[in-house]
């Protein structure tokens, strides 16, 4: 009996994960921000306003804002999105909203296999791009992958397509996706092409932008 009761506890054991809250800022002036928490509507908090999620603004300019968490203090600018651990949720999501910044471009940090990583919904990139050294990073061992040649715009460049195992984006998680190495620094941030936005649901509404996993 006792051997059953652990074969449960350890069936059961990974299903009880730390989940995140996300924090978008959407909005920055002097003494205010305004940012988007778990992809509700935007709200605005002053200096020293504490959410009810228990995020604290502590200052604002129209260039940043310094939060505080659990005595933790962040600094995100204009578009910038954190996710910030919580126990008192459990994992397992199926949706993420990102808010655009002031060019409409659509960032949030990431992961890929367990590295955090900077992420820009790119519709016409057909499959997640990504430079050599984020490749290294997420420990993506890509000169395993298949050779090929890109089109840029400086060039012909030599990439590898290769699967990545583990891509997540807060509460949305999707795994086995196309990807493409880059060779060298570009691109900058890691390009979410359609490899991966094929398989979510786009919801645009105003400057929010909801993926849900289709599957």
């Amino acid at each position: 009996m006792m051997r059953a009761w652990m074969l449960v506890f350890l069936w059961l054991l990974p299903m009880t994960v730390w989940a995140e809250t996300q924090v978008n800022i959407v909005g920055l002036f002097q003494g205010k921000a305004i940012m988007a928490i778990n992809g509700g509507k935007p709200r605005t908090l002053s200096a020293g306003e504490i959410s009810p999620e228990g995020i604290r603004l502590i200052a604002a300019s129209s260039d940043k804002a310094v939060i505080e968490v659990d005595g933790v203090k962040r600094e995100l600018g204009m578009g910038q999105a954190i996710a910030l651990p919580s126990k008192d949720a459990v994992a397992g999501g199926s949706s993420v909203t990102l808010y655009a910044d002031s060019t409409g471009h659509h960032f949030i940090d990431g992961h890929i296999n367990g590295a955090s990583l900077r992420f820009l919904v790119d519709t016409g990139a057909s499959a997640i791009v990504m430079n050599s050294g984020d490749a290294r990073y997420a420990k993506i061992d890509y000169k395993r992958g298949t050779p090929v040649s890109v089109q840029t715009a400086n060039g012909v460049a030599n990439a590898y397509k290769v699967v990545i195992n583990n891509v997540r984006l807060n509460g949305l998680v999707l795994t086995q996706v196309d990807g493409l190495i880059m060779e060298g620094g570009s691109p900058a941030v890691v390009l979410l092409g359609m490899s991966a936005l094929n398989r979510v649901e786009m919801k645009r509404d105003g400057i929010a932008l909801t993926l849900t996993k289709k599957y």
